[in-house]
C-alpha cells in the first residue's frame, strides 16, 4: 500500500477583511433593540410579573410569574370562610411613586402569621386596621416605618379590615411578596 503524498496538496487560505466600522454601529444597535425587545416583551413577564405592553399576558408569560396567580389567589381565598385556617403567598406589584393597599378582614381574636419582602429596596409602610361599622375614618396604625421585609404574627383586637400600605418612593416598579397564615378572608387590593 502506498502512502498518499500530501506534498502536491495546495493550501489555499483566504484572508478576509474585519468589518467596517459602519457594520459594527449596525449590528451593535440591532443587538440592544432586539435585547431591549426581549426584555420588555418577554423576561420582565415571565420573571417579574411586570408587562409594560400588555403582550406578555396575551402570550401567557405573566403566569410564569405568578402574577396572574395571584388575582386567582385572592378570588379562591375570598371565597372561603374567614373561619378557616389558610395560607397564601401573592406577589404585589408597587407601581413607580405610588402606593398601594392589601387587606384582610380578621375577626376580634383570630390571628395571622405574615411575612413579606421586596428584594428591591426598602418601602415606606403603614400596617393598620379600621373596625366593622366604622364611619368616621379611624384607623389603628400597628407600624409605621421603613424596610424591605417584615414578619411577625397578629392578633386582631376588634373585627375590622387590618393591612398594609405600602409606598414605592422609586423610579420603577417594586415587588412584594407576601405569605399569609391563619383566620382571615381577603378583601381587597387598591
Amino acid at each position: 500500500m502506498t502512502k498518499p503524498d500530501y506534498s502536491k496538496k495546495i493550501k489555499h487560505k483566504q484572508e478576509q477583511a474585519p468589518p467596517s466600522t459602519t457594520t459594527l454601529i449596525r449590528s451593535s444597535i440591532i443587538a440592544t433593540l432586539s435585547a431591549s425587545l426581549a426584555l420588555t416583551v418577554a423576561v420582565l413577564p415571565a420573571e417579574y410579573g411586570i408587562d409594560p405592553t400588555g403582550i406578555g399576558k396575551t402570550l401567557g408569560l405573566t403566569a410564569l410569574s405568578g402574577a396572574d396567580n395571584s388575582d386567582q389567589n385572592q378570588q379562591a381565598a375570598s371565597t372561603l370562610s374567614a373561619s378557616s385556617i389558610q395560607e397564601n403567598t401573592v406577589n404585589i406589584t408597587i407601581p413607580a411613586n405610588d402606593g398601594l393597599e392589601y387587606k384582610f378582614h380578621i375577626k376580634k381574636g383570630d390571628s395571622m402569621k405574615y411575612a413579606w419582602s421586596s428584594g428591591d429596596g426598602s418601602l415606606f409602610f403603614d400596617f393598620h386596621g379600621e373596625p366593622d361599622g366604622d364611619t368616621s375614618g379611624f384607623f389603628e396604625s400597628y407600624t409605621v416605618s421603613t424596610a424591605d421585609n417584615v414578619h411577625g404574627t397578629f392578633t386582631a383586637s376588634f373585627d375590622g379590615v387590618h393591612g398594609w400600605y405600602w409606598q414605592n418612593e422609586s423610579f420603577a416598579p417594586v415587588i412584594i411578596t407576601l405569605k399569609t397564615q391563619g383566620k382571615y378572608k381577603i378583601v381587597d387590593l387598591k
